[in-house]
């Protein structure tokens, strides 16, 4: 992969095409206002386990039959596609609901708890720096719902705009917005010239960038043979570091925490499969338990831990995944119904699903990725521990404070 930036940092980003046979009408496009959302009392639990459950559900699925790294953000596919939700009724909204955990909560107990949830982690540590941000840009002279977009506007804080779909620099227009938000990092999302059947993008954009806690020492950073996927090996740098750490370990795997900036809010959580343990037994159990319950598990040692040094970009179309665990009516059009966006007929629905991300690891700090791991005997509990990710591993940028996972990744080849 080209070397896209000098520093590390992270963009990912997911965006939601809805098309249909374009007829004027329906209530005219507003200006979003501005404001700061109210303080928080407290997040709907329902919602981060719906998050979590999700980016499992997804890479597992993503990575079957995939050798290749994979990197997606939950939290930014589950958002755009909340947006997306607020314009769906009937079987529609039942279907998505089921497949995005959402099915026991209000679609008012949905857009309060993303307010709350997009509150909660603006600027969380002086060191690191996370913003998420959303955007609804429909071709100009197509009238929606007064309501649809006002609760995207009011919940997700999401900003409106018409634009004529025929110019010649519209997809530019639209991918600057979304490069000013991901620190530059994603590109040419919208591919041009836009279909004549598109009317509405609804994009959400995630940035990541933080310090490690506690740096590692380039001086410690040295090659070391690499196991790929198919077994061979290739000399790849692994940043060494001793020092306490949040760790754990079972039968499957074993995994250490390494927290950013000064409050370890957030953190990076790595899982290195043991020898002999598939991917799919590792996602079983990942996913077998809410994240806070796996979280709660580590406990503080004494270790080593070597870590790759990786960077990749990762784009996806997400249209068959999601149709394949139960959100097939949506991208049917004849029978999806999302009347709560527009007046219909004509009928509207998802022509595509596209997310796309990037991850910089490096001596300094990090952004999405997974590497592999060493093994470690497990007949009883260590004193200390080692742990050279030297084989294919999976990764998780959490936040802690509402269990959040930001970023999901699996490294199997890392660059």
């Amino acid at each position: 992969m080209k070397n896209l930036l000098t520093f590390f940092a992270a963009g990912a980003l997911v965006i939601i095409i809805m098309t249909l046979l374009l007829i004027p009408g329906g209530c005219a496009l507003f200006e979003t206002g501005e404001g700061q959302a109210a303080p928080v009392e407290e997040l709907d639990e329902r919602l981060v386990q719906a998050n979590n459950r999700l980016g499992f559900i997804l890479i597992d699925e993503l990575s079957n039959g995939n050798s290749g790294n994979i990197l997606i953000s939950p939290a930014s596919i589950l958002t755009a596609l909340a947006m997306t939700y607020n314009g769906a009724e009937g079987e529609t909204r039942a279907a998505m609901g089921k497949t995005l955990g959402l099915q026991d909560m209000s679609l008012e107990e949905v857009n309060k708890s993303f307010a709350d949830l997009l509150t909660l982690l603006n600027n969380p540590d002086p060191q690191v720096e996370l913003a998420l941000a959303n955007s609804l840009w429909a071709r100009d002279g197509v009238g929606f719902n007064s309501d649809f977009l006002e609760r995207n506007s009011e919940y997700y804080k999401a900003e409106v705009a018409e634009i004529d779909f025929d110019r010649e620099d519209a997809a530019d227009i639209i991918n600057s917005w979304v490069k000013d938000n991901t620190g530059g990092k994603i590109e040419d999302l919208v591919e041009a010239p836009i279909d004549s059947d598109t009317i509405l993008f609804l994009i959400n954009a995630i940035y990541f960038k933080g310090d490690w806690t506690n740096k590692f020492d380039p001086g410690q950073t040295r090659e070391v043979p690499f196991t790929l996927p198919d077994g061979s090996q290739r000399n790849h740098p692994l940043m060494f570091k001793y020092s306490s750490f949040d760790y754990f370990q079972n039968d499957l795997f074993q995994a250490v925490k390494l927290p950013y900036g000064e409050n370890e809010r957030i953190g990076m959580y790595l899982f290195l499969p043991r020898e002999g343990t598939s991917k799919e037994e590792l996602y079983r159990n990942l996913k077998a338990e809410p994240w806070k319950k796996q979280v709660d598990k580590f406990y503080s040692m004494e270790g080593e831990v070597g870590l790759p040094r990786f960077q990749f970009e990762y784009e996806v179309s997400l249209n068959n995944t999601l149709e394949t665990l139960g959100m097939g009516i949506a991208f049917d059009q004849d029978r999806a119904d999302f009347s709560g966006m527009r007046p219909t007929p004509p009928e509207l629905f998802i022509s595509e699903v596209k997310h796309k991300s990037f991850i910089e690891v490096n001596e300094e700090g990090t952004e999405a990725a997974a590497a592999t791991s060493v093994e470690i005997a497990v007949t009883s509990m260590p004193e200390t521990f080692s742990m050279i990710i030297d084989r294919p591993f999976v990764f998780a940028i959490a936040d802690n404070m509402t269990g959040t996972i930001l970023f999901i990744g699996e490294v199997s080849n890392p660059r």
